[in-house]
């Protein structure tokens, strides 16, 4: 956790140097998201864990959707509540591009014990419990990058984080 913690304090206090690479390992990455994960969701999360492919992620969790929800305000009721309740196997993943100093996420699957959410409980999802833990998050839509970052080369074995020359 703290070398994942150091490389990311090193990109957005803007230390990184122009043109440098920065990498970051899988386990370094599965460290610094499951405390960062476990600190922004206290209660409802448990066991987060990242897998990463080439240009994806995957990430994966045991989750109590109503407790989560209860976090940023009062939780749906009836038929929706009682779905949301209890812990269950959940598992997104999403396709990451990123060049020039922008960057797209698309989430292609949200897999919530077993079942695949689309359409309009896909975007139920986002909206009720990414966005109030990350308003800034930006879904299927092109977004600038910050602290000078080029752009992400992402694989199975971890990430670079490509500084721009300037």
């Amino acid at each position: 956790y703290e070398s994942a913690r150091q490389k990311i304090a090193s990109i957005e206090e803007d230390r990184a140097a122009p043109g440098s690479r920065i990498w970051l390992s899988l386990r370094e990455l599965n460290a610094y998201a499951r405390q960062e994960a476990l600190a922004a969701v206290p209660q409802g999360l448990r066991d987060p864990q990242l897998v990463l492919g080439s240009g994806s992620a995957t990430g994966s969790a045991t989750v109590d959707l109503l407790k989560i929800r209860e976090l940023k305000g009062p939780a749906p009721g009836g038929l929706i509540g009682w779905f949301l309740s209890g812990e269950r196997p959940v598992r997104a993943t999403a396709s990451i591009q990123s060049g020039r100093g922008r960057a797209m996420v698309t989430l292609q699957q949200v897999t919530i014990s077993g079942v695949t959410a689309r359409g309009t409980v896909l975007r139920f999802l986002i909206n009720n419990f990414l966005l109030p833990f990350y308003p800034e998050a930006k879904i299927g839509q092109p977004f600038e990058l910050k602290h000078n970052v080029e752009r992400f080369e992402i694989s199975p074995a971890g990430v670079t984080v490509v500084i721009a020359r300037r």
